[in-house]
């Protein structure tokens, strides 16, 4: 048997890569080529690779399928998707490479012009004998597209350990972060590390920031809004806050929910600045779409009502996944349309390399589902294109957003009491949310403990490659229009350089202004860091400690110790100052503290 991954697309139909689109072509990637090599050289029966959305997962797994067909490893390939929609585009693309594989399998022998079948989580969970029997009739190659779709119940991951056990190869995919609860996940392995915590272990990695340096995949410019949020609690109380300052989860929550409600300016602000953003990118993607992920089927009809009255032009609705939301979908990706709105986990099945433009309008917040949404709008077809994400100012998105190149891995245990706690770990309850399948209406919506009153948006901040720009401006203003008219075509290192420059112009602007116009915050994101109501406890906790230990230092009282802290730092009582202000005064008595030394 020859042992280079050099001669697989030697051996691919007539077809591969003639027809095939962009990124399937017969000289694979660096890491698609890597990976390969890797594969073939150790032959492992199960293989773990996890590469960002985007990259070419789908390219790799199908050429390593032909050449494990062609050298007689395997006889018949089954692929594993997680929705009906990427269950037939994986029969689609492997029919390009020559690889026939039956979408509408249901039961019985397969066709003899059949090379295998592509099928869902959901139907080997209702099934799983019948597979096993397919498997252990054939040498079978099983693809499992974004595996963990298989702990998403233990009873698909049971069924998919019954039906596949067998398996003669077995390659696992993912393109996100797994789950963060703590189902194993089948056929992944998992390592103990040095703190006695199990983690996976991919075979092979290639992560975003890697795919971004090679031009694999675009930059992404988050735009962050904030915002006054007034709702009404289920006890009768009006509660009025502001989006980004430091609240507790409830509040944050429910202050979040009223951004979102169509009813409030908040979201009609946010649709028409990414519209106009998709304007700016169309200058030089002629073909851009954009993309609004909503939490529900009420939401998605109302955004989409929005977006009729802001462009005038009708957007394509998908609520469910079923055959009619699939075609939707490839309509869409076939035609110049601007707009699509989405439910849920409807966003993982949205395969349209088009998308540009963003809008984050629902209330999950687990890294993987954030990681799934991100990676509809990454996916590169030339070098220079550009994304954007358009959300609003809440702790863990932006946290998620800020940390887009970092890879991780699924953790099977629970971090150990009183060690460092896993800030990645979201119940089981909120991943389940992120997890539905059905975009139904659950009837959760008359359960909400608040009714949204009013609701205004402010331009917040820019986010990118981990840094932050820009100070919060009006919808409509000049600095907003700023941002939303970077050019659509940058590389990666421009997008930095001129975010610089909108940041330093829009400084200079609001120094001319006079006092009394500063009618918003004028200091730049990074000085206004977004942080949660726990963090903020955390920082008043450190800068009284401190204060405790200067006091026996220099024998001054503690309230003189504060007082002098206000004066030299500025700002309130500790009780009322920012994030900024008590990290500057942590500093300072630090700064005392080592002077006495």
């Amino acid at each position: 048997m020859t042992t280079t991954a050099g001669t697989a697309s030697h051996h691919l139909s007539p077809a591969f890569p003639g027809r095939a689109p962009w990124g399937t072509a017969g000289k694979l990637r660096a890491w698609q080529q890597g990976a390969m090599d890797k594969y073939i050289q150790a032959q492992p029966r199960d293989f773990l690779a996890v590469a960002t959305p985007g990259a070419g997962k789908t390219t790799f797994a199908l050429t390593l399928a032909s050449w494990l067909l062609h050298h007689h490893v395997v006889q018949q390939v089954t692929v594993v998707a997680p929705t009906e929609h990427l269950k037939k585009q994986w029969a689609e693309a492997a029919a390009r490479i020559g690889i026939k594989l039956d979408p509408e399998y249901s039961a019985g022998p397969l066709g003899k012009e059949y090379d295998g079948v592509a099928v869902t989580y959901a139907g080997v969970g209702v099934r799983p004998m019948l597979h096993r029997n397919r498997v252990e009739q054939r040498k079978t190659l099983v693809i499992l597209d974004e595996i963990h779709h298989a702990g998403d119940s233990k009873s698909w991951g049971e069924a998919c350990l019954e039906a596949f056990e067998p398996a003669t190869r077995r390659l696992a995919l993912t393109g996100t972060p797994f789950r963060s609860d703590t189902n194993p996940i089948p056929f992944v392995t998992y390592e103990e590390g040095d703190d006695g915590i199990r983690r996976s272990s991919a075979d092979y990695t290639y992560g975003y920031g890697s795919a971004l340096a090679d031009g694999v995949v675009r930059p992404v410019i988050f735009m962050s809004y904030s915002g006054n949020m007034r709702w009404r609690t289920k006890a009768g109380d009006e509660i009025a806050a502001r989006l980004g300052e430091p609240m507790t989860k409830d509040a944050i929550s429910q202050a979040w929910r009223t951004a979102l409600d169509p009813r409030g300016e908040w979201m009609p602000s946010v649709l028409r600045a990414a519209d106009q953003r998709l304007t700016e990118v169309r200058k030089a993607i002629p073909d851009a779409g954009a993309l609004v992920i909503a939490s529900d089927q009420e939401s998605a009809r109302a955004y989409a009502k929005l977006i009729r009255d802001i462009t005038g032009h009708k957007a394509t609705l998908v609520l469910s996944d079923d055959a009619g939301a699939s075609q939707r979908i490839d309509e869409f990706s076939a035609s110049d349309d601007r707009w699509m709105v989405a439910v849920r986990m409807v966003s993982e099945g949205v395969d349209v390399p088009r998308l540009a433009v963003g809008v984050y309008a629902t209330t999950i917040s687990t890294p993987l589902f954030f990681a799934q949404a991100v990676g509809r709008f990454v996916r590169s077809r030339r070098r220079g294109e550009t994304a954007s994400v358009f959300l609003p100012t809440v702790p863990d998105l932006l946290g998620f957003a800020n940390e887009m190149e970092r890879e991780r891995d699924h953790v099977l245990d629970k971090p150990k009491k009183g060690g460092e706690e896993d800030p990645y770990a979201e119940s089981e309850k909120e991943m389940d949310e992120a997890n539905k399948q059905q975009d139904e209406d659950t009837g959760e919506q008359d359960m909400l403990p608040f009714e949204a009153l009013e609701s205004d948006a402010v331009f917040d901040r820019v986010m990118y490659n981990g840094a932050e720009f820009g100070m919060q401006a009006h919808p409509g203003s000049e600095e907003e229009q700023d941002y939303l008219g970077i050019p659509g075509l940058l590389e990666p290192d421009q997008v930095q350089l001129l975010l610089q420059k909108r940041q330093a112009r829009q400084i200079a602007h609001s120094r001319k202004k006079p006092a009394e116009e500063a009618d918003l915050l004028e200091l730049p994101a990074e000085r206004r860091p977004v942080v949660s109501h726990k963090e903020m406890m955390e920082l008043r906790k450190k800068l009284n400690s401190l204060v405790g230990a200067y006091v026996h230092q220099s024998g001054k009282p503690h309230g003189v110790i504060h007082t002098e802290l206000r004066r030299v730092c500025g700002g309130p009582p500790s009780a009322e100052a920012t994030a900024g202000q008590l990290r500057q005064r942590i500093a300072k008595v630090q700064e005392w503290a080592t002077r006495m030394r």
